[in-house]
């Protein structure tokens, strides 16, 4: 991923958090790729406490799920753009890795 990108979160006061995240990425042929990707997090409050205070939690505890769309100018990629995706996500203390899914 490239460094540039934003996110946006709702969190309620159950840990319910609605996300917006938007971003770029660059694959190893030098093609750019925008993501836009929209999502739910949640999980029980104990997980939640410690997810939310930066604290290491079994990803399968935690119900991370996404929508993501794709944008490119990239000819080859064009199927990104005309598919339907889903994602699961984990979130760490320092980072998040969300793995997409192609739907057929």
């Amino acid at each position: 991923m490239l460094n540039s990108g934003a996110d946006w979160q709702v969190i309620r006061a159950d840990g319910f958090a609605e996300l917006d995240t938007r971003y770029v990425l660059e694959t190893d042929k030098g093609q750019i790729i925008f993501v836009q990707n929209a999502g739910m997090r949640h999980a029980g409050p104990e997980v939640m406490r410690k997810l939310l205070a930066g604290e290491i939690v079994d990803p399968n505890l935690v119900y991370f799920r996404t929508v993501p769309t794709f944008e490119t100018s990239a000819p080859d990629l064009q199927w990104l753009t005309r598919s339907m995706f889903v994602g699961t996500g984990e979130r760490y203390p320092t980072d998040v890795v969300i793995r997409f899914w192609r739907l057929e």
